[in-house]
């Protein structure tokens, strides 16, 4: 079993005094991007550098509306998720070229949701060997780049990642079994003769 091993967190995820302001609510306008660590501002959300990270680069993707569960977004916000998942998953491998990747939500407290009133995607980069002593007995990780350093390099990455950045397109619509079926018995119902048919078929021989 692979484990990534974040004990520290648990302070964090138990601490009764977090912020009385939901930090995933943001105000409008983006002077303070930089400050805030924000990356990329989507149309329904953005994606966020995580200053308690599992790993360096840990990013976080949310929406700008305030919910707590996935099922309560609107289906073009969802995809909006998915769409800047895709982006950040890109800019990573471009700026620190991770072997493979954690992606997911935490959803309640009992999951380890450090924030649970606003929904919140984590993009873990991972890479052979990223647990070791220092995590599993020390309890401390490493992190050997400031986040403000890491930062400026991602920031870079998400242009960069932008400019070559296409949505998928020419999907093929995949049919269910179930209305595959349907659409050939409608056609085969619409190419047998109708009654009017057969008696003028014999009116014409």
């Amino acid at each position: 079993m692979n484990v990534i091993w974040a004990p520290w967190r648990m302070a964090y995820v138990k601490n009764a005094r977090k912020p009385a302001r939901c930090i995933f609510c943001l105000e409008h306008g983006t002077c303070r991007d930089g400050a805030r660590l924000i990356l990329h501002r989507g149309r329904y959300g953005f994606v966020i550098m995580n200053r308690y990270p599992y790993n360096s680069g840990h990013l976080l993707v949310a929406p700008y509306a305030h919910v707590k569960s996935l099922e309560l977004l609107p289906a073009d916000c969802a995809l909006d998720l998915i769409r800047m998942t895709n982006l950040s998953i890109q800019a990573l491998q471009l700026a620190v070229r991770p072997e493979g990747f954690n992606v997911g939500f935490n959803l309640g407290q009992v999951s380890g949701a450090g924030i649970e009133a606003h929904l919140h995607l984590h993009i873990v980069p991972r890479w052979n060997g990223d647990t070791n002593f220092m995590s599993v007995l020390a309890e401390t990780r490493v992190i050997p780049e400031h986040l403000r350093s890491t930062y400026r390099t991602l920031r870079a990455a998400f242009r960069s990642a932008l400019a070559s950045h296409r949505p998928a397109a020419g999907l093929r619509r995949v049919r269910s079994p179930e209305a595959g079926a349907k659409r050939r018995t409608k056609v085969q119902r619409q190419s047998l003769p109708t009654n009017a048919s057969r008696r003028s078929a014999k009116a014409n021989p």
